[in-house]
């Protein structure tokens, strides 16, 4: 089949423009059909009510006394709340960085900075120290007030947590994360 050129007297050709209009526009209908059938799909995978509503929990602290702990389930992960009594914030207050395996705070309320145990906790109230208990070594629940530092101790692996939740021994190679959370009132907080 041969292929018709017209000349528009500047010596282009013009033969091949039909053609390449109709590629194009049969392209475009395609990729429109495909992302409308594919949209209901891609829909699914939201999250339902029931995850949303888990998006957020809120506590009741008013209870917990100095030196005790609490924990609380967040997107199913347990959040450990612990308030500290004041030696446990001037002993985390003295340990200097360079003794810290991991020297990022991973505090998602603060965004990025040191692991400092002012970065660990809110301002205004560093006595209340809130992390996600889960093992940053292999996922393991770690056992509260334990270990070489009183803070958190995972026994499946031996790796040590001091009172600000750094690790400080063992194969954890990070902190405990922090989880964001807010204080609407003086005896709530809420996670999430």
């Amino acid at each position: 089949m041969a292929t018709t050129e017209t000349n528009d007297g500047h010596g282009e050709a013009h033969g091949e423009t039909r053609r390449d209009f109709l590629y194009i526009a049969t392209g475009a209908v395609a990729a429109v059909g495909i992302g409308s059938i594919a949209w209901p799909f891609i829909d699914q995978m939201n999250p339902d009510a029931a995850s949303l509503a888990l998006a957020s929990t809120s506590v009741d602290i008013s209870a917990l006394g100095e030196g005790e702990s609490m924990t609380v389930m967040w997107r199913g992960k347990p959040v450990f709340i612990r308030k500290r009594t004041p030696t446990e914030v001037e002993e985390a207050k003295e340990v200097p960085l360079s003794e810290l395996r991991d020297t990022d705070a991973r505090n998602p309320n603060i965004g990025t900075g040191e692991a400092t145990d002012a970065n660990r906790a809110v301002q205004g109230r560093e006595d209340l120290l809130v992390m996600i208990g889960v093992c940053t070594h292999l996922g393991c629940i770690p056992l509260g007030q334990a270990g070489d530092f009183d803070g958190w101790f995972c026994p499946c692996h031996g790796s040590h947590y001091d009172t600000a939740g750094r690790i400080r021994r063992g194969p954890a190679p990070e902190n405990l994360a922090i989880p964001p959370y807010s204080f609407p009132d003086e005896s709530t907080l809420v996670v999430g």
